[in-house]
């Protein structure tokens, strides 16, 4: 179910420019993360003739945008990213768990790993960052969109006002749609004015996915795409590939 906002609706506050900063700094596939070494089964979708054109790409995207990031990554990060404003460390443990636990395939579940890994460290080198936050997030094995929920909850200090779930879910997904559309660019081939029309595809479909994310409960949470884990399991084994997933 997808919803749009209505012209009627109170705009949220604006961000505090350092608040915004932090949230373009966290969502920039210049992160060192590792994000652009996966298409997170992409690849294999190509070599299996599924994804050829600008067009497949665009709408393949699209659908994993709304089956599969919607109802994941993104209703746990707007989960977790309150868990770790208020201390709630079962919490964050056992939404870490879940999404740990609901990864389809070896490599997919490798990827929010190491990335996770990754971003914690990064967070432990940033000034001001709270030592017993990190030292919590050390006993996890750590999920990707768990760390980037607790990098935009503002443990370091590195803005002056925390920013708001929406707003953290929208760089999270414009993030994502980013590295995507370099994959495509580089897998399908395509050039970088196709690759542009497809993160304005996406961008146009993001504000829905978060909208959709936010009101879900955990019951409704889902990590259900057959045949994303299909193509991903195959891409474990693929002859030639560019990425690690």
């Amino acid at each position: 179910m997808r919803t749009t906002l209505t012209s009627t609706e109170t705009a949220a506050p604006a961000l505090a420019p350092a608040s915004l900063l932090h949230l373009l700094w966290l969502a920039s596939p210049a992160l060192p993360v590792g994000g652009f070494s996966y298409s997170e089964g992409l690849e294999a979708a190509i070599d299996a003739g599924r994804v050829g054109n600008e067009t497949q790409a665009a709408h393949w995207l699209v659908e994993q945008l709304h089956l599969t990031l919607a109802r994941s990554d993104l209703a746990v990060i707007a989960q977790a990213l309150r868990a770790w404003r208020r201390g709630d460390t079962a919490r964050i443990r056992t939404l870490n768990t879940w999404l740990l636990q609901t990864r389809e395939s070896a490599e997919l579940r490798l990827q929010t790993e190491q990335m996770g890994r990754s971003l914690r460290e990064w967070l432990r080198h940033l000034p001001g960052a709270d030592a017993a936050v990190l030292d919590f997030a050390a006993t996890l094995e750590p999920s990707y969109p768990v760390m980037y929920a607790l990098c935009a909850a503002g443990p370091c200090g590195a803005h002056t006002a925390p920013a708001g779930e929406r707003d953290v879910l929208l760089a999270y997904a414009f993030g994502w749609a980013e590295n995507m559309m370099q994959a495509a660019l580089k897998a399908v081939p395509l050039g970088q004015t196709s690759g542009q029309r497809i993160l304005a595809r996406l961008a146009a479909e993001i504000p829905a996915a978060v909208e959709h994310a936010l009101r879900l409960p955990d019951e409704e949470r889902q990590a259900y795409s057959p045949m994303l884990a299909i193509l991903s399991s195959r891409h474990e084994t693929q002859y030639s590939r560019l990425f690690r997933s």
